[in-house]
């Protein structure tokens, strides 16, 4: 159902608002849903190699190297989940920026979670 002229003029009035009071949320909340999962797989790369360094400390302390396997094991579901969310054009379009890249490597990442270009992705 379409907005009346009254209700999408008082909803143009509080775009503006937001924009004025706070510039930088409008900018952060008109990204792509691909731009906020390509940073939250950056963080969790990063936790996962800190849970990596964690593990390696088992000789300062078993408790380190167990708290370093639970951080790389809940970081590495995390890269698997985002990149299933991942829509396939967005996936070529990070294959295009190159291979020797961080998005690069996410989306031949991307591809092998989600199978071959031509097959559909298999129904959860």
């Amino acid at each position: 159902m379409p907005l009346s002229e009254h209700e999408q003029r008082i909803l143009e009035e509080i775009e503006q608002r937001l924009k004025e009071e706070d510039p930088h949320f409008v900018h952060r909340a008109s990204l792509p849903l691909s731009a906020h999962l390509a940073r939250r797989i950056k963080w969790a790369t990063l936790a996962f190699c800190a849970g990596f360094v964690m593990l390696w400390l088992f000789i300062v302390s078993v408790w380190i190297a167990l708290t370093g396997f639970v951080v790389m094991l809940l970081s590495g579901l995390l890269v698997y989940h985002y990149l299933r969310r991942l829509g396939r054009e967005q996936i070529q379009s990070w294959k295009r920026c190159g291979r020797f890249t961080l998005t690069g490597l996410l989306a031949r990442m991307a591809e092998r979670f989600r199978g071959p270009q031509g097959k559909p992705p298999p129904s959860s």
